[in-house]
């Protein structure tokens, strides 16, 4: 989504949205509402969402956020939004991670690829087609290097793996797209 849903609140406040930002968990809060649950634990780490416990490694101002940068305290809770992406956003901190994550970037991304005002880098978009095209080729091929006809479904799992490695290319590729485009390097 690229705003919150209508009729929620933020979970922390319980109120009404005021900057809101999407954390790669896709649950959404208020920028200083998050940015106060972050300081209230270690500074030092980044925090986990306050629904469902999962480390939030990106947030992701929605563009009504973006627009408020005018207003001097939606410009530093903004700033401050862009230096937590800055220090926590340049990796997901374990493979576990990693593979939670890669639902949401895929969705947000197959959104983002559905929308004619936006426009991806010229780079992502061949990094990815060359990707899925090679990962369908090689699904598709009868050469494999464990084949499915001599060892049946086991045989499938060089397939999955193949297929997996794509996906967390993908989107690691397209979280570099966010963070820079969010403020993160």
């Amino acid at each position: 989504m690229e705003s919150p849903p209508v009729n929620d609140v933020c979970s922390v406040c319980h109120d009404d949205f005021n900057l809101p930002c999407q954390a790669n968990c896709s649950h959404w809060f208020c920028g200083h509402c998050i940015l106060r649950v972050w300081h209230h634990a270690s500074a030092l780490q980044p925090c986990k969402c306050p629904i469902c416990r999962r480390v939030i490694t990106l947030l992701i101002p929605s563009e009504t956020a973006q627009h408020q940068r005018h207003d001097p305290e939606a410009s530093r809770v903004l700033m401050q939004i862009e230096n937590y992406n800055r220090i926590f956003g340049g990796g997901s901190r374990s493979f576990v991670q990693r593979l939670r994550d890669v639902p949401f970037f895929l969705r947000r991304l197959m959104r983002e690829l559905m929308d004619p005002h936006r426009s991806l880098p010229l780079v992502f978009k061949a990094r990815m087609i060359f990707a899925i095209v090679l990962s369908t080729i090689y699904v598709l091929s009868p050469v494999d290097i464990v084949p499915e006809a001599v060892f049946g479904f086991i045989g499938l799992l060089d397939d999955f793996l193949i297929l997996l490695i794509v996906f967390l290319h993908v989107a690691a590729i397209y979280r570099s797209v966010l963070l820079y485009r969010h403020g993160g390097s």
